[in-house]
């Protein structure tokens, strides 16, 4: 088994919700979405931004609006929508419960192992 392919799948599943995220914050460009993801350390390249920008302006959850730029062609900034803040808020609900529901699993797991350490180090002192 592939622990990239598996890592990025773990990564696109929260694509959407992240991006929402920096939108969420205020207007964006493209760009500017990318550098905060980046920052992040979650790269998404333009190639898988814009196709997800589209489908979600297409859903009815961003709009955008064009600026005239002063060092190349019109940049278009987007928003969330009142459609679109609702549905951050449901993706925000359903990432927290799911978010919690791992760490309780991952936490039980990492707790079940030291409870095993300690009892192998007091049976072998």
């Amino acid at each position: 088994m592939n622990i990239d392919n598996t890592a990025s799948q773990m990564r696109k599943g929260v694509l959407e919700f992240c991006i929402l995220s920096v939108i969420k914050q205020g207007e964006a460009y493209p760009s500017d979405i990318i550098d905060k993801m980046k920052a992040a350390n979650l790269n998404i390249l333009e190639g898988t931004l814009y196709p997800l920008l589209t489908r979600l302006k297409n859903a009815a959850l961003l709009s955008y609006r064009w600026e005239e730029s002063t060092s190349g062609p019109p940049r278009k900034y987007f928003s969330l929508t009142e459609k679109g803040a609702e549905f951050y808020k449901e993706l925000e609900s359903t990432w927290f419960e799911l978010a919690n529901a791992v760490k309780a699993l991952t936490e039980q797991d990492h707790a079940e192992e030291a409870q095993i350490e300690n009892n192998n180090n007091f049976n072998n002192p």
